[in-house]
């Protein structure tokens, strides 16, 4: 017997994506993300380019804002930084999953902005805070349509690069990952339990930079798709 459910207001309706070639939307649970795994950027924020283990951040799902949209510039800050991603979907769930396995838990990938308030975050690492004023901010994750892992095949090289007003900012490869895509599956996957409709933001190559209100953001990575979004 179905159960009738009663609120007292309305949810939100749930965050999803759409996909590339497909009238289906691919929902959204919880977005992941990973520090510092391009070493050139783990030096210019002066890391280690091969911490023991990865770390992680997270950002709420309704974070995200779509392909083409405007994007807010956030509040309490004077310096929001860009940082172009692979984003990876999780289409199988689980726990402790082994690295030989990883590659059977991805759905398929997008283009992603870790768009991060770098003066809050220098100052909550000053202090040992977290970052979740820095990261897990209104409209912070804006993300290209989704391609799947059957159209794209297995992403372990590729040009990502972005540009902010036609001027190239960032530009690295996929094979410069310090952590590649199982083990980051893997190591993430002893912390939490994922489940489809994870998202995991894998990581930002060197130049990342301060950008202002006006700006047009326009990146993608090689065999999977562009982004474009402008800061308002």
């Amino acid at each position: 017997m179905a159960i009738h459910m009663e609120y007292v207001f309305a949810p939100e309706p749930p965050v999803s994506l759409p996909m590339h070639q497909s009238s289906q939307r691919f929902p959204v649970r919880r977005i992941y993300c990973v520090g510092r795994n391009y070493a050139d950027h783990a030096l210019e924020m002066g890391g280690d380019p091969r911490e023991e283990p990865p770390f992680f951040f997270t950002k709420p799902a309704n974070a995200i804002v779509s392909d083409g949209l405007a994007a807010k510039y956030p509040s309490r800050t004077q310096n929001l930084h860009h940082e172009i991603e692979l984003v990876l979907a999780i289409g199988q769930g689980g726990a402790n999953i082994p690295v030989a396995d990883a590659w059977n838990h991805v759905f398929g990938f997008a283009v992603g902005l870790d768009l991060t308030r770098r003066d809050l975050q220098n100052a909550a690492k000053k202090t040992g805070r977290p970052w979740d004023t820095s990261k897990a901010f209104d409209q912070s994750a804006p993300i290209s349509e989704l391609h799947t892992l059957q159209q794209t095949g297995r992403i372990e090289s590729g040009r990502i690069w972005l540009e902010v007003n036609g001027e190239l900012r960032q530009q690295g490869d996929i094979n410069q990952l310090i952590w590649s895509i199982p083990e980051v599956i893997a190591e993430l996957s002893t912390l939490f339990t994922l489940a489809a409709g994870d998202l995991i933001f894998t990581g930002t190559p060197a130049g990342v930079a301060a950008i202002q209100r006006g700006d047009v953001l326009a990146g993608g990575i090689e065999g999977i798709a562009e982004l474009q979004v402008e800061i308002v």
